[in-house]
């Protein structure tokens, strides 16, 4: 039996993380308390996300790291929303689930220039069940839901179809999700985060030190997706 060495730089890194998230829910008042045990659990959910890519018949190597702190980010803000009552109770879990596939799809993205069938499609079920149980309180979410998905596949498969090299069959596939969550929201949702997601696009591509390499969409509309997810009040979702 082979034990597989530990980098001692990724033992510093996450003995200091535990070491934060510890002294902040010990010390942070009460109301951070819940926020800082999300980004504690985006440590292992990092980690699982990581291993996943490694596992993939074609693997994808990224450190945890990549992962584990815009989980943290995000999982903390959306947690911190939902304790102050700005995210109902039943839109948590689906904001939760759609964030660690925004992130780990986004590192995968970034890093190979596209986007596993094992991500994309885990993601249909995943955030189907989370829409399904969030549709109990929300009935017209449902509808809202296909209404999105349906209109972004229709619309990204058009431009596949179009210009296959403008867009990836990977974009296509997990624009159903993607459009699922946004119409969940509001299908009003959709335009804002496309134009978001092109505006981040051409933000990567003109940072990027390789410009005659393709900028992947898929982060772009994930970023956007992500951030209404975590808002939906800035465009006008969960009145």
């Amino acid at each position: 039996m082979h034990l597989q060495a530990i980098h001692p730089l990724t033992i510093r890194w996450e003995f200091h993380y535990l070491a934060v998230a510890t002294s902040l829910f010990a010390f942070a008042p009460t109301t951070w308390r819940l926020p800082t045990l999300a980004a504690a659990l985006a440590l292992p959910a990092g980690h699982a996300a990581a291993a996943l890519l490694r596992h993939l018949s074609r693997p994808i190597n990224a450190p945890p790291v990549f992962f584990a702190l815009p989980m943290a980010a995000l999982w903390a803000v959306i947690t911190a929303r939902w304790t102050s009552g700005d995210i109902p109770d039943w839109w948590l879990p689906t904001a939760l689930t759609f964030t660690w596939f925004a992130v780990t799809l986004t590192v995968a993205d970034l890093r190979s220039r596209r986007l596993p069938n094992a991500l994309t499609l885990a993601a249909y079920p995943a955030l189907a069940i989370s829409l399904t149980a969030a549709a109990r309180a929300s009935p017209d979410l449902t509808w809202h839901a296909i209404l999105g998905a349906s209109a972004l596949l229709a619309l990204h498969g058009t431009i596949h179809l179009w210009l296959p090299t403008a867009l990836g069959a990977g974009d296509v596939k997990v624009s159903a999700p993607i459009g699922a969550t946004l119409g969940a929201v509001t299908p009003a949702a959709i335009a804002p985060a496309l134009l978001l997601a092109s505006a981040i696009t051409l933000t990567l591509y003109y940072l990027s030190a390789h410009r005659r390499h393709a900028i992947p969409y898929g982060p772009g509309l994930l970023g956007a997706t992500a951030l209404f997810t975590t808002f939906p009040d800035l465009i006008g979702g969960f009145p």
